[in-house]
């Protein structure tokens, strides 16, 4: 197994419960060193026992690039004065004895991993254990060319890190690329469910949509003259579409399907903009190509 990084710290160091006499030492003086996140909770406290279990799982997937403590009110009330703390749960960031950020109530779990990692950033600190430089050499060895090493490496950030969106998604677009669409499938139906609704993954989903579409395709060139010859044919005028798509003329494949939407909106129970919605997904969110072509579809859908 290639071996990338290893946690090596202790939950019992990075989790624990303060009172009034050591909230000094663990956190004043302790955030001096790495951020630490306070919880100020109580036993009787719902939304409490749904966000703790939630921050402390972020905590130590940040293999000690931030800490976390818990706070009793019911037994430190003083301590929960002096912060202002009037209602749970309430949850703080001190780095460097200050408090730097917070929030109030239960939060989902992606905004819980969204402020966790913005408080390691203040911390600077690299919670990856070393797994951002392997991503970044495994995105690079795909755009190379080189998709069996990337989904080697993949694999090997998966096999440290069963909770990275990165690692599942660069897996199934490297299988995609070495033409096994079945395994990029398999590849995502592995992934863990809280946190498969993620953009990415759907990037790949709908990848994988498009990819068994081209599967079926027929020559382009034929396509081409057929939708010359009779420009009001919408099926052939799909095909085509199809066919630039699988040709890597994207930009063309979603003229011809706008084409197809502005002169047969309704064909095939609306096919051309479901196929428009699919390639925008597979595609980043700021491509010009994706930009241009919602504009478009906008105008025409709300004319």
């Amino acid at each position: 197994m290639l071996e990338i990084g290893a946690d090596n710290s202790n939950p019992g160091d990075l989790i624990k419960d303060v009172n009034e006499d050591t909230f000094m030492t663990d956190v004043v003086e302790a955030s001096q060193e790495v951020p630490v996140i306070v919880d100020f909770w109580a036993p009787w406290c719902g939304p409490c026992k749904t966000l703790g279990p939630m921050l402390e799982k972020a905590v130590l997937a940040s293999k000690g690039a931030v800490r976390m403590v818990k706070v009793n009110i019911d037994d430190n009330q003083e301590i929960a004065a002096q912060l202002r703390v009037q209602s749970i749960p309430t949850v703080f960031a001190f780095h460097k004895g200050q408090p730097i950020d917070g929030f109030q109530g239960a939060l989902p779990n992606s905004e819980i991993d969204a402020f966790v990692g913005k408080v390691v950033e203040t911390g600077g600190v690299d919670a990856s254990g070393g797994l951002s430089d392997a991503l970044d050499s495994a995105e690079e060895m795909l755009a190379e060319g080189a998709a069996g090493d990337a989904a080697q490496v993949f694999s090997a950030i998966i096999e440290e890190d069963d909770q990275n969106v990165k690692a599942y998604s660069g897996l199934a677009r490297a299988k995609l690329s070495l033409d096994d669409i079945e395994g990029a499938e398999a590849v995502l139906n592995g992934v863990p469910a809280e946190i498969s609704e993620n953009s990415e993954i759907d990037a790949v989903f709908a990848k994988i949509s498009l990819a068994r579409q081209t599967l079926a395709v027929g020559p382009l060139l034929e396509l081409e003259a057929a939708v010359t010859s009779n420009p009001t044919d919408s099926k052939a005028r799909f095909e085509y579409s199809q066919a630039l798509y699988a040709a890597d003329k994207l930009a063309e494949a979603v003229a011809q399907l706008l084409e197809l939407f502005r002169n047969d909106p309704d064909w095939n129970d609306g096919a051309a903009k479901i196929q428009l919605f699919t390639i925008f997904d597979a595609l980043e969110a700021n491509d010009p190509i994706v930009l241009n072509g919602r504009r478009k579809l906008s105008s025409m859908i709300f004319a």
